[in-house]
């Protein structure tokens, strides 16, 4: 049984949103019980008359994507600042997770989408979907871990309930840039626990070389035909300071393939 229960979707009509919408609906299927909350949030309120217009094309939307939901889709208007009214609606409904398209941006490094600010502000799960990728199942999920130490070890838990609603591997990879042995040493500690909360579907543990961290996990990604990236934003780590964020604002940037922030 899942323990995903209600996942939120920014839905906007635009060409992310909808790849988004459709990734999401084939994500939760026809036999699993999870709620999709789309949410479109307005720079100024929407008229009864033309929130009645949006949840028609709405549902237009969703005929086309030939899914049948066992829980009918919740479609909701509200004004504000997008981040903020996310986040809010997402703790107000007590969804499990967040899932939003993205664009993406691959020609600077110093761009900054709503996905990957929401990733970085987010104190829950979120999926970031880059528009044009595959809408298939998550088969093959990389967890990218460096030299910290996982101190909250239920920030696994979306990661494994993925893996058992979709039977996935899940391929840990640790990218050094100098001294394999001190990554090692480090992550060695973590062996058990990964054995443990990922159960059986825990299948290997990589470490690569490479100066650029993320030219490295982007390579990986396509020797290795992975579905999705897991990222630990902010390190979930009680003695180290967090993270700024930049590793994974240019992953939700950069990826090809639906990106798990685990929070």
């Amino acid at each position: 049984m899942s323990n995903i229960k209600k996942i939120v979707v920014p839905f906007d009509f635009s060409e992310a949103s909808l790849n988004a919408l459709e990734y999401v609906a084939n994500f939760v299927g026809s036999d699993r019980p999870i709620a999709i909350l789309a949410l479109y949030v307005g720079v100024m309120p929407t008229s009864k008359a033309e929130e009645d217009e949006l949840k028609k094309d709405f549902a237009k939307v969703l005929e086309s994507f030939n899914v049948r939901l066992k829980v009918e889709p919740d479609f909701q208007t509200a004004t504000g600042d997008l981040i903020s009214t996310i986040l809010k609606v997402e703790e107000e409904s007590n969804a499990d997770l967040i899932m939003m398209g993205t664009m993406g941006d691959k020609i600077t490094d110093e761009a900054i989408t709503n996905t990957s600010r929401l990733v970085l502000d987010a104190n829950c799960p979120v999926i970031s979907i880059p528009y044009g990728c595959s809408i298939k199942e998550p088969k093959d999920i990389a967890l990218v871990m460096g030299g910290e130490k996982i101190d909250d070890k239920e920030v696994l838990t979306t990661l494994l309930d993925i893996a058992r609603t979709f039977d996935s591997k899940v391929h840990v990879l640790t990218i050094y840039k100098e001294s394999v042995y001190a990554e090692e040493s480090i992550v060695d500690s973590t062996e058990n626990l990964l054995e443990y909360y990922l159960e059986h579907f825990y299948v290997e543990h990589t470490f690569n070389k490479n100066e650029d961290v993320e030219e490295g996990i982007l390579d990986y990604i396509n020797e290795k035909n992975i579905d999705m990236l897991a990222i630990l934003p902010r390190n979930h780590t009680e003695k180290s300071s967090p993270s700024e964020g930049r590793l994974t604002k240019l992953l939700t940037l950069h990826s090809e393939i639906p990106v798990l922030a685990l929070d």
